[in-house]
């Protein structure tokens, strides 16, 4: 039995172009393909887990809109818990602009909107939910206080508090000691680790500062090549599935959800790690964020 995943993240709507280049600066491209897509990593993540056979709740905060309002029902069809969406009176809804060339690489810019001001007093509404789950999973397109916030009252219940430090910056110690697990990119390692990444000895002591933090497990991806994982004085590598990339979009934010459904069911962090990297391989062959994003039956089946 899979048990309780908590996410608390962000809620966006993307608009997305697709064109056959990234414009450079000052430059405007003709002949782009336009959709919209519900995204945010928060919201990602949390269908990712759902899809995926997860037993999701969500905490998050979006405006008095219509993009709101067809997130919520987005959420409700996808079996996640919505008793913890809160909604803005001052704030839009969340957009993210997203452009996205032929070989699958993107430029995104965000409107974070009622998604920062989530705040304590909503993560102390979702308490009671928090104490009945395994694990809480967040990101970094909130505000860090309440981060911090989460991750300290998640901790002193013995949760299993896993961080996506996405988008990229540099975070206090005060956050790190909180965490069961990291997974990052290399940009990302980067940030927290504070050395640069130019070959897998130093992604091994990127490792080795973060987990002297206070992580107990970290996990660094490398896109095409794997992902690099710690867990407690282990080193893994573990070898990404070959497939075509289309769009990089959600391939992060599945391969968290995915993470977390597996640790939920028992699984060894090894065997979650592959597991993931399945779901993430499916995902980039795909346009867009949540509409990418893979059902268990799909990965059972590859």
């Amino acid at each position: 039995m899979s048990e309780r995943i908590v996410v608390i993240g962000s809620c966006n709507t993307d608009m997305v172009i697709s064109l056959e280049r990234l414009p450079l600066p000052g430059e405007t491209l003709i002949g782009g393909e336009f959709f919209m897509n519900p995204g945010g990593k928060g919201a990602n993540q949390a269908v990712a887990a759902a899809r995926l056979g997860g037993h999701v709740s969500f905490v998050a905060k979006v405006g008095l809109d219509s993009l709101g309002k067809k997130a919520l029902e987005q959420y409700k069809v996808e079996g996640i818990d919505i008793s913890h969406i809160s909604t803005s009176e001052s704030q839009p809804s969340g957009v993210a602009l997203i452009m996205v060339d032929a070989h699958g690489e993107n430029s995104i810019a965000v409107a974070s909107g009622a998604n920062a001001s989530l705040g304590v007093k909503d993560i102390d509404h979702a308490k009671e939910t928090i104490a009945q789950s395994a694990i809480v999973l967040m990101q970094l397109e909130t505000s860090l206080a309440t981060i911090e916030y989460a991750a300290r009252i998640a901790k002193d219940m013995g949760k299993k508090v896993i961080l996506n430090p996405a988008p990229a910056q540099v975070l206090p110690d005060s956050l790190l000691k909180n965490l069961y697990m990291i997974i990052a990119n290399e940009t990302e390692t980067e940030y927290i680790a504070g050395i640069q990444i130019t070959d897998m000895d130093s992604v091994a002591r990127a490792a080795d500062i973060i987990s002297a933090k206070g992580v107990d497990c970290i996990i660094i991806t490398l896109g095409s090549r794997g992902a690099f994982v710690k867990e407690k004085g282990r080193y893994h590598q573990i070898p990404a599935h070959k497939v075509k990339a289309v769009d990089a979009t959600a391939a992060g934010d599945t391969f968290c959800g995915a993470i977390c459904v597996a640790l939920a069911e028992g699984k060894s962090l090894t065997e979650a790690v592959e597991f993931a990297n399945r779901c993430a391989s499916i995902t980039v062959t795909r346009m867009g964020a949540q509409s990418s994003l893979p059902y268990r039956r799909e990965i059972e089946e590859s």
